[in-house]
C-alpha cells in the first residue's frame, strides 16, 4: 500500500495489482479495499508526498564552544568573542554528516531564542 500511495494509483488499479500479486486475496477484501482505497487513497497521496518534501536530516547532536579571536590576517574585528557550533546530522539516506560554522555573541542568542521556540512548538504536536 505503501507505494501505492506514492504512485497515486487508482482504486481499480490497486484491486489489480493485489489480484495479480496473489491468488490469496477474498473477493470480499478485495471490495472492502476497493472501497476505502478509493475514498482515501488520495490523503495518502498527499500525506506521503508531504513527508517526502519535509524529508530532512535529524540533528543527533551538537556542540558549541566560546572561542576569543586574537590573531588575524584577514579579519578586522579582533579580541572579540564567537560562538562556534558542530552539529551532527543524519540525513535521509542514513549517511551522518557534520556541519560547523561560527556566529556572534548576538547571532548565537538569536539562533538559542529561535531553536528554544521550535523545541517548544514540537512538544505540543
Amino acid at each position: 500500500m505503501w507505494s501505492a500511495g506514492k504512485s497515486n494509483i487508482s482504486g481499480d488499479e490497486l484491486v489489480s495489482k493485489l489480484e495479480e500479486g496473489s491468488t490469496k486475496w477474498t473477493k470480499a477484501s478485495i471490495q472492502v479495499l476497493h472501497k476505502l482505497w478509493s475514498e482515501h487513497g488520495v490523503s495518502v497521496h498527499t500525506q506521503q508526498e508531504a513527508q517526502a518534501m519535509l524529508s530532512i536530516g535529524q540533528l543527533v547532536d551538537m556542540q558549541w564552544k566560546l572561542g576569543m579571536a586574537v590573531s588575524s590576517d584577514t579579519c578586522r574585528s579582533l579580541n572579540s568573542p564567537f560562538v562556534c557550533l558542530l552539529l551532527k546530522i543524519v540525513e535521509p539516506s542514513g549517511q551522518i554528516c557534520q556541519r560547523s560554522f561560527e556566529m556572534t555573541i548576538p547571532q548565537f542568542q538569536n539562533f538559542y531564542k529561535q531553536f528554544k521556540e521550535m523545541a517548544a512548538v514540537m512538544e505540543t504536536v
